[in-house]
């Protein structure tokens, strides 16, 4: 199966109701580390596993486990690439190093898809989820994004910021591209499609975690990680919900 073939089905699938979302991000010592997006839509498969394998066809007769980086997919997309403006190549470049590993079985009942990447410095990922819908660009529109129709283009700009005393995540609106999209028709039936799906931050610090300023934060044993869970609604409608500071031990 064609690696753009194989995405576009997974974004399909992605665009469903009954997935979890969970954005990790591990900072080592020396500020380097690892982001990544898991999106486990198993529940889905289990609901609608055989619908799914008969819109495969002859692929779902055998399970997928497959990991690539966008540097081959782009390779693959290079004509179309070539056609788009300087800037949207650009920001497609960002994602190059970004490997995509993809777990499907319509008989197991199981799709796991995992966007990941390693970072030299937490403010490289500025925007980095919006960076993503970058991908709708491409030849296929929606069906391009990696973690389905709509994902990382939640009308606001996300930063990280971390500097061995506090950690901040922060989501800034777009207030007039919310409005827009407020009164669009489909808001409503795009709200109903993501309401039971959830979305979870997962982060790991190199220290212990003095406080958090989100009250609904889990904390590991050891204090050095947290997991907040939210509704993707929230992550959609609301993603200053979202926004938290973390303060951590001297």
């Amino acid at each position: 199966m064609k690696l753009y073939k194989l995405l576009s089905f997974s974004f399909l699938i992605a665009t469903l109701t009954s997935c979890t979302f969970t954005e990790n991000i591990t900072i080592n010592e020396n500020g380097t580390g690892k982001f990544s997006v898991d999106m486990d839509g198993s529940a889905l498969m289990e609901m609608a596993g055989d619908q799914i394998g008969s819109q495969m066809g002859a692929d779902a007769k055998k399970d997928i486990d497959s990991t690539f980086t966008f540097k081959q997919l782009f390779e693959e997309k290079k004509d179309s690439i070539a056609k788009l403006s300087p800037e949207a190549q650009k920001d497609l470049k960002k994602l190059e190093n970004f490997v995509v590993s993809t777990k499907m079985s319509s008989e197991k009942k199981q799709f796991l898809m995992n966007f990941a990447t390693d970072f030299k410095n937490v403010n490289e990922l500025q925007d980095i989820l919006q960076t993503i819908s970058a991908l709708q660009k491409l030849e296929g529109g929606a069906n391009a994004s990696p973690l389905g129709s709509g994902f990382g283009s939640n009308n606001s700009k996300l930063s990280y910021t971390y500097d061995g005393k506090k950690f901040t995540r922060k989501a800034v609106i777009d207030k007039q591209k919310l409005a827009e999209i407020k009164k669009d028709s489909t808001a409503g039936m795009t709200k109903m499609m993501f309401a039971s799906s959830s979305y979870i931050v997962k982060y790991n610090f190199p220290k212990k975690i003095k406080k958090v300023s989100n009250p609904y934060a889990l904390f590991s044993d050891d204090r050095k990680s947290i997991t907040i869970q939210y509704s993707f609604t929230d992550y959609m409608e609301n993603p200053d919900k979202l926004n938290f500071d973390v303060e951590f031990e001297k």
